[in-house]
């Protein structure tokens, strides 16, 4: 069991959406000595800042959350960006803290990385059997390659690279931009928004069958922090709720939750994305007792209390830190 108070924890990304949770969790188990990296601080893909940043801060255990994340439209107009900047914070983070070395590193790796036609629910030795989905797959092959420069890395230099691949996270200091913004936040933010404008009607994209294993971002972080307690070895491993919920489900849920009394127009010119991805959760059951404890009732009440509260503070989407 790993104990928090001593080590020297970075965190990259830890003002975006993941890493502001983990912060705080990690600050909730004790831990006192937290870098929490910013890309005004350091520009992960460069190498050169990357090398300084090790030589400088001498982390001990290392949580990568940083990374070019945006939903189906962005991934579609800007493949090559989401390509080369996850593909390059991944690797330059992996090498350097294997030089140094560090003693772990815990990356989120990306639930879309699975391939397209891969059995459901989604189990961890099928992660390799197939191309992802073709919009998502610059980015998710970019996240996926992690995971073989962690295995190599291991045994070449002995760093223990863990890997936990969640479902559709969604939660506090999530980004609400509409064009960015994954399914959760997009949604949230109509809803409210809705009704504080007395609109009449709100647009929702595809045709609401589309299922997803929607996770609470405060279940994740606990799993990524029970990974790093429980793993002396190289594993890639799902953090998600094994629940399959459709975006219809979502969407009556959040008129429930907001009040949203107006029409739901369904625009099915646009795309759904994958008709159905839910994760099997059995192994992070069985191997270090992780289960998402978060309802997604009770994970929507959350967020749209905090977008209802924050709304006004937000820029391009964001809480900025």
């Amino acid at each position: 069991m790993t104990d928090w108070r001593t080590p020297r924890v970075l965190v990259t990304g830890a003002s975006g959406f993941v890493g502001a949770n983990l912060v705080q969790a990690l600050r909730d188990a004790g831990c006192t000595d937290i870098l929490a990296v910013r890309r005004r601080d350091y520009d992960l893909t460069r190498q050169v800042d990357v090398a300084r940043l090790f030589e400088r801060h001498h982390p001990e255990i290392i949580f990568h959350l940083a990374g070019l994340v945006g939903g189906i439209l962005a991934n579609k107009e800007r493949p090559a960006e989401y390509f080369y900047q996850n593909l390059m914070m991944g690797t330059l983070l992996v090498h350097f803290a294997s030089l140094q070395p560090a003693r772990k590193l815990i990356a989120a790796g990306a639930g879309c990385g699975y391939p397209e036609h891969a059995p459901v629910p989604l189990s961890e030795p099928s992660f390799w059997d197939g191309y992802p989905q073709k919009e998502s797959a610059p980015y998710s092959l970019a996240k996926r390659l992690l995971s073989v420069q962690a295995q190599a890395y291991h045994e070449q230099y002995g760093l223990v690279t863990l890997i936990g691949i969640p479902g559709n996270i969604y939660g506090p200091y999530d980004n609400f931009d509409l064009y960015q913004a994954h399914v959760i936040p997009a949604l949230v933010r109509k809803f409210v928004d809705a009704v504080a404008q007395k609109a009449e009607e709100i647009v929702v994209w595809g045709d609401g069958k589309a299922a997803r294993d929607f996770v609470y971002v405060g279940d994740v972080v606990r799993g990524l922090i029970r990974m790093a307690e429980c793993y002396d070895r190289p594993v890639l491993i799902n953090l998600s709720s094994g629940v399959a919920t459709s975006v219809r489900e979502v969407v009556e849920l959040l008129q429930a939750i907001t009040g949203f009394q107006g029409r739901v127009v369904w625009d099915t010119t646009k795309p759904s994305g994958q008709e159905r991805r839910l994760f099997d959760v059995s192994r992070a059951k069985r191997e270090m007792a992780f289960v998402a404890k978060v309802s997604l009732r009770e994970g929507l009440e959350r967020t749209v209390e905090w977008y209802q509260r924050n709304r006004d503070k937000l820029v391009d989407g964001r809480l900025l830190a």
